[in-house]
């Protein structure tokens, strides 16, 4: 048994050692794209990562999601080690514990707006529609909770696909782009968004993005050249 005042160890919601990932096409020398040393993100935290676009920004989200597998290194996430999982056990351990807001929000154009939130919580088994509900009225969809995508402006969209990522209470978010396709006037809205409710449900939240102006409303900054050193031989290059 542990003695009195000691301290259990907490795994952080993320950390990554030692990913790497190279892409390799016929007749070409191969192209490394990830080469992160050590990274980790605590319980609740939120960073951000900003870098120019071809600099591996979505490639390092699908790794740490599982959707794509590294070719070398850990990902863990609360202690589990992604790339010791095979496919269908990181599918479900995605669905349970990780959120993912896409660029493209990649919602079901047949499917209203509760219905998009309540397939995303069905993966895991845990739909519930007062849930659903719950987290529409938090974005301010309430009302629009029976349209399809095609009767909601972007910014709904962009919405819906934030409620969706946090219906299953995962402990890690990840947000792609996610003011890419938004204007101007409601980038800031978005980023907000996301960061409360992940700060009202002790979510850790890694956002990546190209724009300097999303990046200044974090206090967690990493410049992209220094986290991966893929990004910074290529940059070098140029």
């Amino acid at each position: 048994m542990p003695s009195h005042g000691s301290a259990e160890t907490v795994a952080p919601a993320l950390a990554l050692y030692g990913v790497k990932k190279t892409y390799r096409q016929p007749g070409s020398d191969p192209v490394p794209v990830l080469d992160v040393d050590h990274f980790e993100l605590a319980t609740g935290e939120q960073t951000v990562l900003v870098g120019p676009s071809g600099g591996g920004k979505t490639t390092l989200l699908n790794v740490i999601a599982g959707i794509t597998p590294c070719d070398e290194g850990r990902v863990e996430v609360g202690g589990v080690d992604l790339t010791r999982l095979p496919e269908p056990a990181r599918d479900r351990f995605r669905a349970e514990r990780i959120g993912i807001v896409f660029q493209s929000f990649n919602l079901l154009p047949a499917f209203t707006a509760l219905e998009n939130v309540l397939l995303g919580m069905a993966f895991s088994g845990k739909a519930g529609v007062s849930r659903a509900e719950a987290l529409l009225e938090a974005v301010d969809l309430a009302d629009r909770r029976h349209h399809e995508p095609r009767r909601l402006s972007v910014g709904q969209q962009q919405r819906v696909a934030v409620a969706r990522a946090l219906a299953n209470r995962p402990r890690l978010m990840l947000a792609d782009e996610p003011t890419a396709s938004v204007d101007l006037a409601k980038q800031d809205r978005i980023v907000d968004l996301i960061r409360q409710r992940c700060a009202d449900d002790d979510v850790a939240l890694l956002l990546i993005t190209h724009d300097r102006n999303v990046a200044s409303q974090f206090d967690g900054v990493v410049e992209l050249a220094e986290f991966n050193r893929a990004t910074a031989a290529k940059l070098a290059a140029t």
